[in-house]
C-alpha cells in the first residue's frame, strides 16, 4: 500500500454482505464505522465478528470505530410521515405531544427544548434546510415561525443556531451502547456531541469499567459537532485519543462558512498535539447514486488529506450507497494523487519543538535521519504503537511500519496516517527481534538488497513506553 491516508467506511445495508465487506476491505478500507444509531446491539456484535473475520481472511489490519448516538434531539413522526412547511406559517413543537404531528405541530423526542430556547432563536432542522424562527415559549409548547420551509418527515434533527442545547453526551442508550461496543472490544469509541473533556472523560472511564472484563481499553474518539466544542477543543484533545470533524451538525451550528477553517485549525491542532483526526461528512455524497464523485468532492478529499488528516470517512456512501466499492477506489486514488504533492519540510517542523521524553525523541530522529539518507523505510518495534504515533504526526515520503506484538496495538495503529501496522511474534532478545523485523520486511518485497531502512526499538524489550535505540541499517 502506498496510500497514507487511511479510509473509514460505515458498514450498513449496502456493505454488510460478506462478499461486498471483502471487496471494500481490498479496495482500501482501514476502519470499519459501526453506527449505533441504528441496528440491535446483537446486529453490531454479529457484524464486528464479520468485519474481524473477512479482515483475517484479507491480511490486513482493520479496526472496529463503535460510533455512539449521543442525545436524539429530534422531532417526532407524523401522521403520512412528512408535512409540507410553508414561509411565513406557524408551526409549533410539542414536548407534551403524543399523536402523530400535522403541518401545525408535531412532538419531539428531546423534551428540554422548551427550557433551551427563548423568543428570536433560530432552530435548524433537517442539516438546516428547513429554518424556524422561535416567536414564543409557553410551558412545553415553543411557537415558530417558518423562515425556510420545505419537507419536513419522522424524527429529523433539530439544531439550534450558535449552539446552547443542554443534551448530555451520554445517554443511558449510550452507557448500554459501551457495553456492547466492549463485548467485541471495539479499538476506537467515538462519542457524540461532547462539549467538554469532561464528557470525555465520563466516556473513558465508563468504557474502561466495562471492558475491564475483557482487558480492554479503547481508544476514544470526540466528534466536534457542537459549537460549544470550539473554545474548549485543546481540552477536549488532551481527554481523547483522536477527534473527527463531524462537518455536518457542525456546519448547521457555526454556519456552512466557518466550516473549512475550523477543520484546517482542528487537523493541525490535533496534530501538534499527538492526536489522531478524521474528517467528516458528505465527502463523496454524490456517489451515493452516482458511479463518480463530483469535481467539489474530490478536491474536498485532496484538500483533507494536503491538510493532514489521518483518515477521510465515508457515511451513508458505503453504509446504504449503490456504489459502495467503487466510492472506496475513488477516494483512495484521490488521497493518492494528493499525497504526491505534498510537501515535506522537517527541518521547520522541528526548530521550535522540545521532547523531554526519550521515546519520542528517537521517533523524531528516526524521521530525520530516514528522510535524509533516502531510508526505504522507517520501522517502529512498539509495544503500544506510541512511537509510530509520534512518528506519523509528520508529513514525510518514507512508510513507516508499526511492527508489535499485540493484536490491539495493530489494529488501533490502523487509523494513524502513513504507518503500516504489522504483527510480528514477541522476542525477548533485541538483536532477533531486529533480525525478524529485516526478515518480515524482505519476505513482504518491502526491502530487498542494497536498501537502508531507520529502526527504532526499547531495550530491554516489551516495555511500553521504553523506545530508547535508533540504528540505521543496510539490507545485505
Amino acid at each position: 500500500m502506498t496510500r497514507a491516508t487511511k479510509i473509514v467506511a460505515t458498514l450498513g445495508p449496502a456493505s454488510s454482505d460478506p462478499a461486498v465487506l471483502e471487496r471494500l476491505i481490498r479496495a482500501g478500507v482501514d476502519v470499519v464505522r459501526l453506527n449505533f444509531s441504528h441496528g440491535s446491539a446483537q446486529d453490531h456484535i454479529d457484524r464486528a465478528a464479520l468485519v474481524r473475520e473477512i479482515a483475517q481472511k484479507v491480511g490486513k489490519p482493520v479496526a472496529l470505530m463503535a460510533d455512539l448516538q449521543g442525545p436524539k434531539i429530534r422531532v417526532g413522526k407524523f401522521v403520512d410521515g412528512k408535512v409540507m412547511l410553508v414561509v411565513g406559517a406557524a408551526f409549533t413543537l410539542d414536548a407534551q405531544r403524543t399523536e402523530p404531528g400535522d403541518d401545525t405541530a408535531v412532538g419531539l423526542d428531546y423534551k428540554e427544548l422548551p427550557r433551551d430556547v427563548k423568543p428570536g432563536d433560530t432552530l435548524l432542522l433537517n442539516d438546516g434546510l428547513i429554518v424556524l424562527t422561535v416567536e414564543s415559549v409557553q410551558g412545553e409548547r415553543v411557537h415558530t415561525r417558518v423562515k425556510i420551509g420545505g419537507v419536513l418527515s419522522n424524527n429529523k434533527g433539530i439544531n439550534k443556531q450558535g449552539g446552547g442545547l443542554t443534551a448530555p453526551a451520554l445517554t443511558a442508550k449510550d452507557m448500554d451502547d459501551i457495553r456492547t461496543a466492549m463485548s467485541f472490544q471495539c479499538d476506537y469509541l467515538a462519542v457524540s456531541f461532547p462539549k467538554s473533556a469532561t464528557d470525555m472523560e465520563m466516556a473513558r472511564q465508563l468504557a474502561n469499567v466495562a471492558g475491564e472484563a475483557h482487558r480492554h481499553k479503547p481508544a476514544l474518539i470526540a466528534k466536534i459537532e457542537r459549537s460549544e466544542a470550539i473554545p474548549q477543543l485543546e481540552n477536549i484533545l488532551k481527554a481523547s485519543d483522536g477527534i473527527m470533524v463531524a462537518r455536518g451538525d457542525l456546519a448547521v451550528e457555526v454556519g456552512n462558512a466557518a466550516v473549512p477553517a475550523l477543520q484546517k485549525r482542528m487537523i493541525r491542532m490535533a496534530r501538534e498535539m499527538d492526536r489522531v483526526v478524521i474528517t467528516a461528512t458528505q465527502m463523496m455524497e454524490s456517489m451515493i447514486n452516482a458511479p463518480v464523485p463530483t469535481r467539489a468532492e474530490v478536491s474536498d478529499v485532496a484538500n483533507a488529506v494536503l491538510d493532514g488528516t489521518d483518515a477521510v470517512m465515508l457515511s451513508a456512501e458505503t453504509a446504504a450507497g449503490q456504489y459502495p466499492v467503487e466510492t472506496v477506489e475513488q477516494m483512495a486514488l484521490i488521497a493518492e494523487a494528493a499525497e504526491r504533492a505534498e510537501d515535506v519540510q522537517l527541518k521547520g517542523d522541528f526548530t521550535n519543538r522540545r521532547f523531554g521524553r526519550i521515546d519520542q525523541s528517537i521517533a523524531m530522529g528516526a524521521l530525520f535521519t530516514a528522510q535524509h539518507l533516502g531510508c526505504k523505510a522507517i520501522i517502529a518495534l512498539t509495544e503500544s504503537g506510541s512511537t509510530a504515533l509520534w512518528m506519523s504526526r509528520y508529513t514525510i515520503k518514507v512508510p513507516i511500519f508499526g511492527l508489535t506484538s499485540k493484536k490491539t496495538s495493530e489494529r488501533r495503529m490502523a487509523l494513524y496516517r502513513n504507518v503500516r501496522p504489522v504483527l510480528m511474534p514477541s522476542f525477548d532478545d533485541r538483536d532477533q527481534a531486529l533480525r525478524e523485523a529485516e526478515r518480515m520486511l524482505k519476505e513482504r518485497g518491502i526491502l530487498r538488497p542494497g536498501d537502508t531502512y531507520a529502526i527504532t526499538c526499547g531495550e530491554p524489550m516489551g516495555y511500553p513506553g521504553g523506545t530508547n535505540m535508533l540504528k540505521v541499517s543496510r539490507v545485505d
